[in-house]
């Protein structure tokens, strides 16, 4: 029983956290600062679980890390012409890394956590090297030239991102019980991407609230379409790439579950602050299909045992 009712805490876990971010909004001014540490902390986590000799780069990510790009260049292009926000609002939503918490959630689907964890990898470490060229190029900030405002990004993104990496390899040779620890708990990560929506889902809703303007409306309904969109195409194409190798669960949770904690940091330091509302509206709807999933796959796997 006691298993049962933390296994629908865990289904139920991604919604009650968005739900309670909504709700309070208004305190989320105390808590964003913790962002970036909860990305670092959580990929740290991550890392720690992937062992050097399961590290191996191969056809599945590349195939999935050509079609993420691919993805984020078509939904850019396609919406530049209805408005430079909702591109740049949706792009992020697609050129971001897998989430954190995606080995977890694969893991719970019955998923390869090591193929994800070592996509999430991959795709964290093309972000850290193309992402300050992209977000200087397509970011909002005129007071600044290209080369300060890719300077300024770079120092930001590419330690938040690459030094996860760096902080699992040294605990792994010089603090073995403690990275074992990390490795063997994996469900830190569930719990702290639970925080981390809280926190920026609250964060959003708070700067709309307090920023909105009727004359908003028909971008925010654009951000809203076109996350939609870029989810629904990244998790289908994610499954049908995935099936060519025999996965369709970790290809669709590499390419459509998303590092949304770090779309909407990016979102409101680098980019028109309104373009966070595509990111926010992600976590809405990656999270509502990975709760689908989750309640569906233990239905399915509690027939299995009853039959």
């Amino acid at each position: 029983m006691h298993t049962s009712l933390r296994q629908t805490m865990k289904d139920w876990m991604l919604p009650i956290s968005m739900m309670g971010g909504i709700v309070f909004y208004q305190w989320m001014h105390y808590l964003t600062f913790l962002s970036p540490y909860l990305i670092f902390v959580m990929l740290t986590i991550t890392y720690c679980r992937i062992q050097p000799r399961d590290f191996r780069i191969g056809r599945f990510q590349w195939y999935l890390l050509a079609a993420q790009m691919l993805i984020a260049a078509v939904f850019y292009f396609s919406f530049l012409g209805f408005s430079h926000t909702v591109a740049t609002g949706v792009f992020i939503c697609v050129f971001v890394p897998t989430a954190t918490a995606a080995p977890v959630i694969t893991g719970m689907l019955g998923g390869s956590i090591t193929r994800v964890a070592t996509y999430s990898l991959v795709c964290n470490l093309t972000v850290a090297v193309f992402g300050p060229l992209i977000l200087a190029a397509i970011g909002n900030h005129p007071e600044m030239t290209f080369l300060q405002s890719f300077y300024k990004i770079c120092s930001s993104v590419l330690p938040l991102l690459v030094l996860p990496i760096v902080t699992a390899m040294v605990l792994r040779y010089t603090c073995r019980p403690v990275h074992d620890y990390m490795a063997h708990n994996q469900s830190f990560s569930f719990y702290m991407w639970a925080l981390a929506l809280f926190i920026v889902v609250g964060s959003s809703v708070s700067f709309i609230v307090n920023h909105f303007s009727i004359g908003d409306m028909p971008t925010i309904i654009g951000m809203l379409l076109g996350s939609l969109a870029a989810c629904a195409v990244q998790f289908l194409i994610g499954r049908k790439v995935g099936a060519r190798f025999g996965d369709k669960v970790t290809g669709g949770q590499c390419l459509g579950q998303k590092n949304t904690v770090l779309a909407i940091w990016l979102a409101l330091t680098y980019l028109n602050q309104l373009a966070s509302v595509a990111p926010a509206a992600y976590v809405a709807w990656h999270n509502i299909a990975n709760s689908w999933q989750l309640i569906h796959y233990h239905r399915r796997h509690k027939k299995k045992v009853e039959s």
